[in-house]
C-alpha cells in the first residue's frame, strides 16, 4: 500500500527515533491512509480512493465531485 494521499498529496515524513541514551535511529512518520469507496453520481459508478484521514473530512465538506475534480487537476487518476 502506497502511503500517499490522492487528494492532499500527504506522504511520509522522515526523522529519528531517539532512545533514552539519546542514540538516534531512522524512522518514518506515515500519514493515516485509508481506502474509501464513494459513489460518483456524474459517472454512475463507485470510485475507490486512497485518502488520509484529513482528506476524508475534506471530501465530507466539499463533496465528492469537487474532490475528484481536484484529484484530476493534480494529474491523478480516478
Amino acid at each position: 500500500m502506497s502511503a500517499h494521499c490522492q487528494l492532499t498529496g500527504a506522504k511520509p515524513g522522515f526523522g529519528h527515533t531517539i532512545s533514552h541514551s539519546h542514540r538516534r535511529s531512522p524512522r518514518r512518520f506515515d500519514p493515516n491512509i485509508q481506502h474509501k469507496r464513494y459513489w460518483l453520481p456524474s459517472e454512475g459508478r463507485h470510485v475507490r480512493l486512497t485518502l488520509s484521514a484529513r482528506a476524508i473530512k475534506t471530501v465530507d465538506a466539499i463533496g465528492i465531485e469537487a474532490a475528484v475534480a481536484r484529484i484530476r487537476a493534480r494529474g491523478g487518476k480516478v
